[in-house]
C-alpha cells in the first residue's frame, strides 16, 4: 500500500488597517502559489496578536503603523509566544532605524510596501515553495 502525502498549503496571517491593502495582498500571495493560503486578517495590531494565538499561522505579515497596537510591539508580542513564526514588516516607513527596531521585536524582515516583488521573494524564502512539513498529511 502506497501511502499517500497531501501538503497543506503554508498558512498567512495579514495585518494591516487598511482593508484594501488587506485585501490585494491577500490576492497577490494566494494568486502567486498555490501553496499559500491567507488564514486570518486583523484590521490592528492588537488583532494581529489575537488571531497569531488563535490561528498559529506559518507566517505574519503586519504593517508597522496600526491602530491599539502598532506593528513592532504587535510582532514583538507575536514572536515571544509564537518564537518559531517568521514575521515580515510590511511598511511605507522603510529605514535603517525601522529596521533595527523590528529585528529586536523579533522581525525577519522589513519589506517596503513600494516593492511587491521583493514581498513574494521574503515570502518564498521563509516558506519556501512547500508549506512547513509539519502541515503534511
Amino acid at each position: 500500500m502506497t501511502s499517500l502525502s497531501v501538503q497543506m498549503p503554508a498558512r498567512i496571517l495579514i495585518a494591516d488597517d487598511s482593508s484594501s491593502v488587506r485585501s490585494l495582498l491577500k490576492k497577490v500571495l494566494e494568486s502567486h502559489s498555490r501553496l499559500w493560503k491567507v488564514c486570518a486578517e486583523a484590521s490592528n495590531g492588537a488583532e494581529a496578536v489575537q488571531m497569531a494565538m488563535d490561528s498559529k499561522p506559518d507566517l505574519a505579515i503586519i504593517d508597522l503603523q496600526m491602530p491599539v497596537l502598532d506593528g513592532l510591539s504587535a510582532s514583538a508580542r507575536i514572536a515571544k509566544s509564537l518564537p518559531r513564526t517568521p514575521i515580515l514588516i510590511n511598511t511605507i516607513y522603510k529605514s535603517e532605524y525601522v529596521d533595527l527596531e523590528a529585528r529586536n521585536a523579533g522581525v525577519r524582515e522589513v519589506i517596503s510596501k513600494a516593492d511587491p516583488g521583493r514581498l513574494l521573494r521574503a515570502v518564498e524564502s521563509l516558506l519556501g515553495r512547500a508549506p512547513n512539513p509539519r502541515r503534511t498529511l
